[in-house]
């Protein structure tokens, strides 16, 4: 979507990315960031904690395949994307409003990790082969259905 406000975040995986494929074969990984920002104190000199918060996070694609395979419960990352806003209404008919982040990029944050990293290469089958349908997505996913350009995540 056009002018969604763009950002970085840093900080650690909670959980290890979760990889789900869409109906239509695409893959997405869905995680979550958390970051405690810290600050000093200038008449102590200590460093006090602020309020850790919590970014929801998607990446789709080969990405998606790429942070499941690389990343962790715990890893540091830095993550580049698109914030969005979504809004649901709970079975008591409350109101809930949430901030997500749909990753453009991102990696192992260097600042506290030494990384190596490998070049992802995938053959990707002939249009219409009914390889296409990654070994994961078969079952009931596993219907080669063009991606609508909304394509939502499966949860």
């Amino acid at each position: 979507m056009a002018n969604e406000p763009a950002t970085t975040i840093t900080g650690n995986l909670t959980a290890d990315p979760e990889l789900r494929y869409t109906p239509a074969g695409r893959q997405v990984a869905a995680f979550t960031i958390a970051n405690t920002p810290r600050f000093p104190d200038r008449q102590t000199g200590q460093w006090n904690d602020g309020e850790t918060w919590f970014v929801r996070c998607s990446a789709w694609g080969d990405m998606a395949e790429n942070i499941a395979a690389s990343l962790s419960k715990g890893s540091a990352v830095v993550a580049a994307g698109r914030l969005r806003c979504r809004t649901w209404e709970t079975a008591e008919g409350e109101k809930r409003v949430t901030v997500e982040m749909t990753v453009d990029d991102l990696g192992p944050s260097l600042r506290r990790a030494v990384a190596k990293v490998t070049k992802a290469t995938r053959e990707r089958p002939a249009s219409g082969d009914a390889a296409a349908v990654p070994p994961a997505a078969a079952g009931q996913w596993s219907a080669v259905i063009p991606v609508p350009a909304d394509d939502e995540p499966p949860f």
